[in-house]
C-alpha cells in the first residue's frame, strides 16, 4: 500500500489533486493511504515552496499545479 500525502492549504487545486489520486487508485484497484497535509510548517519541512505537492512514500514527486492523470497513473504503477 502506498502512503500518499497531498500538501497544500486546502485550496481548490489541492482538493482536485486529492480527488484525482483517489479516482486513479480506484480505477486501478489499488489501496492507498491518502493524507491531506495543510500545516504550513509540515509542508515547508518537505522543502516544498509551491502547492499542491504530492509526496509518495516519503519522497516529493510533484509540486505546483494539478498533476495530469497520466502522471498520477505512473506514480501508482
Amino acid at each position: 500500500m502506498k502512503n500518499i500525502k497531498v500538501l497544500g492549504t486546502g485550496c481548490a487545486n489541492c482538493k482536485t489533486t486529492s480527488k484525482l489520486i483517489e479516482e486513479a487508485a480506484q480505477a486501478k484497484g489499488i489501496t492507498i493511504q491518502l493524507e491531506k497535509v495543510e500545516d504550513i510548517a509540515a509542508i515547508l519541512g518537505y522543502g516544498v515552496m509551491s502547492t499542491p505537492a504530492v509526496v509518495i512514500d516519503g519522497a516529493v514527486v510533484h509540486a505546483g499545479g494539478i498533476p495530469d492523470r497520466k502522471k498520477i497513473d505512473n506514480w501508482l504503477s
